[in-house]
């Protein structure tokens, strides 16, 4: 029976090891590029893409490509949904995941600094292990205060997200940078992002620490 034991906990190292690929602490650079289009006074759509690099921003590991629509119910809340399709390396293979989903947007002032609240649930489809349902919100602050031409704007968020099939939280990501204009239509942040996640073999947290990119230009 010991000897059992020890195999089960070796398969289980190996499977964690395998799926989470990079070690403790690892760097990572993410690229973000958004497109909004606006239909009229309440309603818009967005397409987004992102990118990821991990293993010290050396290897390419993950994309994804987003169409979203997001109606303006009154001027502090929005709902809407979208599509997700993202491609992620694991085991040394990309592998496809299909995410449709429902978010709503609130938004308000408090002493000028400015909130906004983003609830997500998402439906997670795979080919290759079963699907599963994850609830996720994110909440951002932008600090009253702009500096020179490009109204440099310090901000900070944070975003946790909930499984449904393993009832419990498996990751959470802090944010603290700036947004910027580029130009009328184009605006931009740079965030450092320290990120948690929870790996699902052993029940043990993994900290990354990643340096985000986001262009967003809107019409």
């Amino acid at each position: 029976m010991r000897k059992i034991n020890f195999i089960l906990i070796g398969l289980t190292l190996m499977m964690a090891s395998r799926v989470y690929a990079y070690d403790n602490d690892d760097f990572q650079i993410w690229n973000t590029n958004v497109e909004e289009v606006k239909l009229n006074k309440s309603s818009k759509v967005t397409f987004e893409e992102e990118f990821r690099w991990g293993d010290n921003a050396s290897d390419f590991y993950y994309q994804h490509y987003d169409a979203g629509y997001q109606y303006s119910l009154t001027k502090y809340l929005s709902l809407g949904g979208g599509y997700r399709y993202i491609r992620e390396k694991k085991t040394d293979k990309f592998r496809p995941e299909s995410e449709p989903y429902f978010a709503a947007f609130t938004n308000w002032k408090l002493f000028d600094f400015q909130f906004s609240d983003r609830t997500r649930i998402e439906y997670r489809y795979y080919t290759y292990q079963t699907d599963s349902w994850r609830f996720r919100n994110k909440l951002d602050i932008k600090f009253p205060w702009k500096f020179t031409k490009f109204e440099i704007q310090p901000l900070v968020a944070d975003e946790f997200f909930f499984r449904f099939n393993g009832i419990d939280i498996n990751e959470n990501r802090l944010y603290g940078g700036i947004g910027f204009t580029m130009v009328k239509n184009l605006k931009g942040e740079v965030c450092y992002m320290w990120r948690a996640t929870k790996n699902p073999g052993i029940g043990t947290w993994k900290d990354t620490n990643v340096l985000s990119m986001k262009l967003k230009i809107a019409f």
